[in-house]
């Protein structure tokens, strides 16, 4: 009866349906595991971002939708063939991309916010320790329609027909309990730079993510992105990670009239290759202990800001995959561009924000808005087929 409030009995997949279409293929990415995969998988040229209110009646209901949520991620990112139904009932896919889903390398990581840990559901003293309503950062205009929610699931893939599949495929499974709260699309091109050119590019036409994290790294992941034990965290958060979204709006037209010298030194990067101001390559790392004064790279300059390595700052590092969107225009004619920052770190108060802090303030934010998004907490993996995403809540 619980089930039933998250997808009714002409909707649940077939249980003779539960090997993956092509188990060996690496562009299904498995997901079991302690972490969610999503965080780490690369090559995803596409994604969205889809937050939404819970709307389960008890703490039974909720239960039930993560269970129903879990299934659900588990044959998307496999490829399970859906079951084809007599004629007479609806179908259990939409049937845009196939049945089942081709390989492109699809992730779903499942977040939540700090509304979910409010006196609805009885789960307040399991909220995370640093877990709490994004506030209004440096040069914020938040819009309520565009920030917040009490579930986040970030979408992932190769292709931009199997991210919007999934989507459809996770609301049906779940439309009885989740509400759509904001939605944001966006697009990453995902390229190997060949030696001192620029691979992925942000809207103002610069390299981007040349100093991130290798998310390949597991020991560096262990320190800097998943929570721990011993962490003053709640048990059942151990494995997880918390994950900070913030949409950017870009004042792209004002910046395309600005110099290129005075971009540059905003940014502290060459446009045309991603290196440094005091490099040659995108990978030459910049020397600011040789530049105290800021005569090559602008005391100001955002990534000096961001990142200005230094043994005091080198655990305040995050792990980025942000995206890229295009909502049309404004009322003003303006185009409505700009990046979906999306951070991972395992912890707020001692990466995130001071990040913040040092870049409040900054000359280029005469070229952006922030204006939504919100601070999440992404719930740990499934190491085995009997758990489901979220369970530590409900123990």
């Amino acid at each position: 009866g619980v089930l039933s409030a998250c997808a009714g009995a002409d909707d649940r997949p077939s249980v003779d349906v539960a090997t993956a279409a092509v188990a060996s293929d690496p562009h299904y990415l498995e997901p079991l595991g302690i972490h969610q995969v999503g965080v780490v998988a690369t090559h995803q040229a596409e994604g969205l971002l889809a937050a939404f209110d819970v709307h389960a009646r008890d703490r039974d209901e909720l239960r039930a939708t993560f269970e129903s949520l879990t299934g659900e991620i588990r044959r998307l990112m496999r490829g399970t063939p859906y079951e084809e139904r007599d004629p007479d009932f609806p179908p259990l896919h939409t049937g845009t991309v196939g049945n089942p889903p081709p390989p492109s390398e699809l992730s779903v990581v499942v977040s939540v916010g700090a509304s979910l840990f409010d006196g609805r559901y009885g789960l307040a003293d399991r909220r995370p320790a640093e877990l709490e309503r994004m506030p209004f950062l440096a040069n914020d205009r938040l819009d309520p329609a565009r920030s917040h929610g009490d579930v986040l699931l970030s979408v992932a893939s190769a292709d931009r027909e199997v991210t919007l599949f999934a989507l459809r495929q996770l609301m049906r499974a779940t439309r009885g309990n989740l509400g759509l709260h904001w939605l944001l699309e966006g697009y990453q091109r995902r390229t190997e730079a060949d030696p001192g050119e620029a691979g992925v590019r942000n809207l103002m036409g610069f390299v981007d993510g040349t100093a991130n994290l290798d998310p390949s790294d597991d020991d560096l992941m262990d320190r800097l992105v998943w929570v721990a034990p011993g962490d003053g965290e709640p048990a059942w958060a151990a494995g997880g990670t918390y994950q900070v979204v913030r949409v950017i709006r870009m004042f792209v037209e004002f910046w395309d009239r600005t110099r290129l010298g005075e971009q540059e030194a905003l940014i502290g990067r060459r446009k045309a290759t991603g290196a440094p101001l005091d490099g040659e390559v995108e990978t030459d790392v910049p020397d600011y202990a040789a530049d105290p004064e800021g005569e090559v790279t602008p005391l100001d300059a955002h990534i000096r800001l961001a990142n200005p390595r230094t043994p005091g700052t080198e655990d305040q590092r995050i792990l980025r995959k942000g995206l890229s969107y295009s909502r049309g225009f404004d009322g003003d004619g303006q185009l409505d561009q700009g990046l979906a920052f999306v951070s991972y770190q395992r912890s707020l108060e001692r990466q995130f924000l001071p990040v913040q802090e040092r870049l409040a303030g900054e000359p280029l934010e005469e070229y952006l808005l922030p204006e939504g998004g919100g601070f999440f907490f992404v719930l740990p993996g499934t190491p085995d087929e009997k758990g489901f995403l979220g369970e530590g809540l409900f123990r």
